[in-house]
This record gives C-alpha cells, sequence and structure tokens, in this order.
C-alpha cells in the first residue's frame, strides 16, 4: 500500500512539476513575445514621427524659398506673381496640414513649436518685411526652437 501511495504522489509532484514549467515556459514565451511587439511598435511609431518631421522641415524650406523669391524681384508687389501665389497657396496648405499632424502623431509641446515655425515662414511669404535678412531674423529663432526641441523628441 505504501508503495502505490509513493507512486501516486511520486506521479502527482512529477505531473505537477511538469506543468509548472510548461506554464512558466508559455508566460516567458508570452512575455518575450508581447516585449518584441511592443519594440516593433516603437520602432515604427518613431520612423512615422521622424518622416513627418523630415516633411515638415522640407515644407518650411520650401515656404523659405518662396519667400527668397518674392523678395529677389524687383519690387515686393511684383514677386507675387499668379504662379508664385498658386504655389505660396499650395505650399501653405500642405504646411498647416503637416504641423497639426505633429500634433497628432508627436505631442502638443512639439506642435505649438511647429506652430510658431510655420507661422513665421507664413508671415514671410505674405507679409513685406524689407528684404531678405529681415526675413531671416524673423525665421531663425523660431526655426532653431523647433530643430533643437525636434532633435530632442527623436534623440
Amino acid at each position: 500500500m505504501n508503495q502505490l501511495w509513493a507512486s501516486l504522489i511520486g506521479v502527482v509532484l512529477g505531473g505537477g512539476m511538469s506543468y509548472l514549467a510548461q506554464f512558466t515556459t508559455a508566460r516567458q514565451a508570452a512575455r518575450t513575445e508581447d516585449k518584441r511587439q511592443a519594440t516593433q511598435l516603437a520602432e515604427a511609431r518613431r520612423t512615422e514621427r521622424l518622416d513627418l518631421i523630415r516633411e515638415f522641415i522640407q515644407l518650411t524650406q520650401q515656404g523659405i524659398r518662396l519667400a527668397e523669391d518674392r523678395y529677389e524681384a524687383a519690387d515686393w508687389t511684383s514677386g507675387g506673381t499668379p504662379e508664385w501665389l498658386t504655389d505660396a497657396r499650395a505650399l501653405i496648405e500642405r504646411l498647416w496640414i503637416c504641423e497639426r499632424m505633429i500634433l497628432v502623431l508627436v505631442g502638443p509641446e512639439l506642435y505649438q513649436l511647429a506652430w510658431n515655425y510655420a507661422g513665421a515662414v507664413n508671415h514671410v511669404l505674405w507679409e513685406d518685411l524689407g528684404g531678405p535678412e529681415a526675413a531671416w531674423d524673423h525665421l531663425r529663432e523660431p526655426m532653431n526652437i523647433f530643430l533643437n526641441a525636434a532633435h530632442r523628441q527623436l534623440g
């Protein structure tokens, strides 16, 4: 009878240990998979943010170039040709959309700085500040603040 009880206890203990080992292994595998998925998602989000910030910087640069074209014309008014106005309006529309997407994908801190920078680009496009140097002076601070914050954000 003792042998029977010993055998049963051995079977129960062996089965319990086997179950515990399988359960622990399954939990560890699930944790590892969750961690891998979280890392993958974080990298995808970082890439999305990087692409968005790159697009925003490209659009602001295009806006600066359009403003320079207008300042390089014989006078401010003649620089606003119909083609220039079409290009400037299309660019500003894309810039404002991109700026709002920064709020959605990156957050309010960088959004506010993007809004300030986009506003400065908008200002140099539509307002005669007296020349290219004045336009650059108007852009320099919001541009540098935005770029430094974007660098820290993506760091």
